[in-house]
């Protein structure tokens, strides 16, 4: 199989963009910087790389017949607006289980960003008090339960749609993507820099990588302050995606690379190099970056870059995966 045998639901606009970062690079004054660009793939509430991965779950709930979509994440998840997004747009109701991930103290955590989002287009949000954990949750357990007692059929998306079979597949078709802009641009990516906490993103990419038999890294800049947990979750998904396309040769442990240095001690709380990373990206290229993902990543590849691990001659893409909505509820960061 490829990817090509799985239905595919079509909720982005085409390709996402590629573009050059030539302010940041000169700034860095090492390898050349691109950006492709998840977080304006849809018109969608804002679209993001979970977008990309539900368009090949959306056949199956359809398929299935489910009557609302349950998902769970943090109060200001980006996974939950995007489900909500597709609920609305395919006819749905969604629940969501919005839990405490993070231990932030704004007055408006709760009301503005993401989570305003999914109220404005009608789903049931849940808030909940459980702390973080990219596994699978108890309260979303609790919510399809819900929904069945009331009559009605749900489909469960688990948390960043990750541990969900066909969660990686969303990230192998950008791969195929991707491939036909470098060559429209004449340029190879030998570096790829995404952000990683709940993995099917980055698993997505190393297993349709691992179909092009060229000599490619992808970075993954770990902002689930659970470094292990987290790379043990990229390398199951990967291995599992690259069952489903069917590729021909196993997944080596030298292409599941996840760093860390740059998540602070915990989910969700931005550091200083996240918020360094965040106004250095609006001031040379304004290009907005969130403080939760990928502020983060930023703070790694411009550590990678200025240290020389990236080398000078390097094309390094960025994975920009969305998610600026949740800066509203971290807007103590930048005070007047």
């Amino acid at each position: 199989m490829s990817i090509k045998d799985f239905d595919r639901y079509p909720l982005l606009f085409g390709p996402s963009p590629v573009h050059e970062l030539p302010r940041l690079t000169a700034h860095l004054g090492g390898a050349r910087i691109w950006a492709k660009r998840e977080d304006v793939n849809s018109g969608l509430a804002f679209g993001g790389n979970k977008t990309r991965k539900l368009e090949y779950i959306v056949p199956d709930v359809l398929a299935q017949g489910a009557d609302t979509l349950v998902s769970v994440g943090g109060v200001q998840s980006n996974h939950t607006r995007q489900v909500a997004a597709v609920a609305a747009k395919l006819g749905l109701k969604a629940v969501l289980v919005q839990e405490k991930w993070v231990d932030w103290d704004d007055p408006v955590n709760d009301k503005a960003g993401n989570i305003l989002l999914s109220r404005i287009m009608g789903a049931e949000v849940r808030l909940d008090p459980a702390g973080f954990d990219i596994g699978i949750r108890d309260s979303w357990q609790q919510a399809m339960d819900d929904v069945r007692a009331r009559g009605g059929k749900p489909y469960g998306i688990p948390a960043g749609a990750s541990e969900h079979p066909l969660g990686g597949l969303g990230f192998v078709n950008w791969v195929d993507e991707l491939a036909l802009q470098e060559r429209n641009l004449g340029v190879f990516f030998d570096t790829i820099i995404v952000c990683t906490v709940t993995g099917s993103t980055q698993a997505g990419m190393i297993a349709g990588f691992a179909g092009q038999n060229r000599s490619r890294r992808v970075v993954g800049i770990d902002a689930s302050a659970t470094l292990e947990k987290t790379r043990d979750q990229v390398a199951r998904i990967t291995r599992n995606t690259a069952t489903l396309i069917g590729l021909d040769r196993d997944i080596r442990e030298e292409e599941i690379t996840v760093l860390q240095g740059w998540a602070g001690d915990l989910y969700g709380i931005p550091v200083d190099s996240t918020i360094e990373a965040i106004k250095l990206s609006g001031r040379l290229e304004g290009m907005i970056i969130d403080p939760v993902y990928e502020g983060k990543s930023m703070a790694g590849l411009i550590d990678l870059v200025e240290s020389g691990e990236i080398g000078p001659d390097s094309n390094v893409l960025y994975a920009h995966l969305g998610g600026q909505p949740a800066l509203n509820a971290y807007s103590s960061l930048f005070p007047a």
